[in-house]
């Protein structure tokens, strides 16, 4: 089948539960979607305050809580929030790449350290983390053999290749930026292969973003695309293919939603980082070029996005009296009204939690292009 660029960006929209609103569970609901990132705590509430109907954040903090959710350094080697038992094969189709970005690091490297000294501290890590611990508390366990410097170095690479989870339970969204860590929970019989692990995750990854090409996995994932097509290959028959704008080869997954491009789609109001703005390499699907600078900032920094007819048109931020959005070219009134009605119900949310979500990141406020800008509050 020969899909247009509307096809695409409407099938992404499905897929991430951003056409409707799903009564799902919030484990459910992230399943669903792979995992949320969340480098900013506030990001998984936001996403799925997006996604499902009468979101509660309650559910999502007693997911935490409860372990049915762990927040763990996965895909593009960035904090994820995942079910629980994804955990383990996202780690293991991660783990060559979360071994690599610490322990072939010049920084590594000139600490003195070696792969043996990390793989060596493994073992008491993971017993030393039965319980949560902070970062000083994990650092005093090195010190006898590596000394003060060399225990900092030696933790620098553990937390991003170890299977570590942050330890959830402080307000207002679950984590802090004074993170405690403990070791995630062991799945039920062998752990997968990393060829499997990474056979799994390409399906899965095609099930919540697909129709997609092999680069677009490797971009989600930080993943080599010979190992992606390599995955591709043998997953085989499960998968079906399309023809994309450009002519290139779309993997899916059959009978997966692909709905017609004269959709409607709603208004969103998506977090920081959202994953449907980092999932493919051609990012046009949902983010027009023009805009891309300013919603993907040089460091990294993902700022919080207005969609509108599924495509990127503003930047929004939480502000006293309600939330404020810069909207990069012209919007009618009756989608002012329909954006009106989701910043009330988002700004109601994050009053609740943290009216300030987001606040450190004001800079970058100050270097949109001119656009309207209109408060939107009760």
């Amino acid at each position: 089948m020969e899909l247009t660029a509307r096809h695409l960006n409407r099938a992404t929209l499905a897929r991430q539960l951003l056409l409707d609103r799903q009564r799902l569970p919030v484990v459910d609901g992230i399943r669903r979607l792979v995992g949320l990132q969340a480098q900013e705590p506030a990001s998984p509430y936001v996403a799925l305050w997006n996604r499902l109907h009468d979101f509660d954040p309650a559910a999502l903090d007693a997911a935490f809580a409860g372990h049915a959710v762990v927040k763990a350094s996965l895909m593009r080697l960035t904090l994820h929030a995942v079910a629980v038992e994804d955990h383990p094969v996202f780690h293991a189709a991660m783990l060559p790449n979360l071994r690599a970005s610490r322990l072939y690091d010049k920084r590594y490297k000139a600490s003195g350290l070696t792969v043996d000294d990390a793989d060596a501290a493994l073992p008491a890590l993971l017993d030393h983390l039965e319980q949560p611990r902070t970062k000083g508390e994990i650092e005093a366990l090195f010190v006898d053999r590596h000394g003060e410097e060399g225990s900092r170095w030696l933790w620098w690479a553990l937390r991003t290749f170890a299977p570590l989870m942050h330890a959830p339970g402080a307000a207002p969204w679950s984590f802090h930026t004074a993170k405690t860590y403990r070791a995630a929970p062991l799945p039920p019989g062998e752990p997968p292969s990393h060829d499997d692990a990474v056979e799994h995750l390409v399906v899965r990854y095609l099930e919540a973003f697909g129709p997609a090409t092999i680069a677009d996995v490797g971009q989600f994932a930080l993943l080599r695309r010979a190992t992606v097509r390599t995955a591709i290959e043998a997953v085989g028959d499960r998968l079906t293919a399309h023809t994309g704008p450009d002519g290139a080869t779309l993997y899916d997954v059959p009978g997966a939603p692909l709905p017609d491009p004269d959709t409607p789609a709603p208004p969103r109001l998506l977090g920081m980082w959202d994953n449907t703005l980092l999932a493919y390499v051609d990012r046009s699907r949902v983010i027009p070029d023009a805009y891309r600078p300013h919603v993907i900032r040089r460091n990294g920094d993902v700022l919080p996005t207005l969609l509108v007819d599924g495509l990127v048109a503003g930047v929004w931020r939480p502000v006293d009296d309600g939330i404020e959005v810069t909207a990069f070219h012209p919007l009618d009134e009756r989608t002012w009204d329909a954006v009106a009605e989701e910043a009330v119900d988002l700004h109601t949310m994050l009053t609740e939690r943290d009216p300030a979500t987001y606040g450190r990141y004001v800079r970058w406020w100050d270097r949109l292009p001119a656009g309207e800008r209109r408060l939107l509050s009760h």
